[in-house]
């Protein structure tokens, strides 16, 4: 959470897949009335619907689990669903059966502890190699990034706070020769530390009495030069989420051609393909809570990101005089 490059690429991502709509069809045919669309744009009475899809991308970026509970008009886990809740997965836990596999989810909070059916609950993750049950989150994959990312902020932080040098040192040479008392030296030291350490007394002048000599110890620009460290580091970490670095401001070759090309491809290689796992997810799910055959499907026009690829392709299909007007509308969605 004290990672700005981290929480961007959430927020950027769980944002954008949050306003992308869903249609939805039975068999080839759309419903826009279908009652699983009213339950997704009003899931519960604390939280619209983009509040909701926002928040369950962003628990599947960085806990790699989301997990969706179905609430009924008289309880808990009926066929009939009111409400859809989000759980924190921090707090769910998978219980296995006999053979291995889930039987049903435990849920706590604080010292309450509940145990959910299996059908009630959603369980979305993202692809683990070594673990069946649990989902595997990009921010683990960018862990060492973002511990060198965060070390070389507070070692700025740090610099800044020493007027940009790592220290000095006091060397007594006085003319007779001997060594400070240990009295001496300790009120010498304490004098430093009051006086003039922190960011509040850097430059300030040092009064030294006799036998008494300072000697800086400053960086040079290259040793100070923490940017490049911290932009490599931002890069993998914007690499895990597939976020494009150029829409976080890492500097490269951030020309507007190039913008373009980097947000296109950030809304077809990482928006869509969450949005589009997440919505055959929700599909099964709702379906059976509506007793209903469902399939819930982007809505690409509404994607701005898409806009020019859209576009083209409308473009395209207009100009083809061998495709009737219902092939047309087929091939462009409708």
């Amino acid at each position: 959470m004290k990672n700005p490059v981290a929480h961007r690429c959430v927020r950027l991502v769980s944002e954008a897949a949050a306003s992308i709509a869903f249609l939805a069809y039975q068999a080839a045919v759309e419903r826009p009335e279908h009652p699983a669309l009213a339950l997704l744009s009003r899931p519960n009475g604390a939280m619209t619907g983009a509040d909701f899809l926002e928040t369950l991308y962003g628990q599947l970026l960085l806990s790699g689990n989301a997990y969706v509970e179905a609430v009924a008009p008289g309880g808990r886990s009926s066929e009939r669903a009111a409400e859809l809740h989000l759980l924190r997965p921090d707090r769910v836990s998978v219980v296995t059966g006999a053979d291995g596999w889930p039987s049903a989810y435990d849920y706590r909070a604080g010292t309450k502890a509940r145990r959910i059916a299996l059908d009630a609950l959603l369980h979305l993750k993202l692809f683990h190699p070594l673990d069946d049950h649990e989902g595997f989150a990009p921010l683990a994959a960018a862990q060492v990034a973002l511990d060198l990312h965060n070390a070389a902020g507070r070692w700025n932080k740090a610099l800044l706070d020493n007027s940009a040098r790592p220290s000095g040192a006091l060397v007594y040479q006085p003319k007779e020769g001997g060594n400070l008392s240990a009295d001496q030296y300790q009120r010498l030291k304490v004098e430093l530390d009051e006086g003039y350490s922190g960011p509040m007394r850097a430059g300030r002048p040092l009064l030294l009495e006799g036998g008494l000599d300072w000697k800086s110890m400053g960086l040079s620009p290259k040793d100070m030069d923490f940017v490049e460290a911290k932009n490599g580091a931002a890069r993998d970490i914007a690499l895990a989420f597939g976020v494009p670095p150029m829409l976080l401001g890492i500097p490269g070759d951030n020309t507007y051609a190039n913008y373009q090309e980097a947000n296109r491809a950030f809304y077809r290689l990482t928006v869509l393909p969450l949005v589009t796992r997440t919505g055959a997810s929700l599909s099964v799910f709702l379906g059976e809570l509506t007793g209903e055959a469902l399939r819930l499907v982007p809505d690409l026009d509404t994607v701005a990101g898409l806009a020019a690829e859209r576009d083209v392709l409308w473009a395209r299909v207009g100009a083809a005089a061998f495709l009737t007007d219902e092939e047309k509308r087929e091939a462009v969605g409708y």
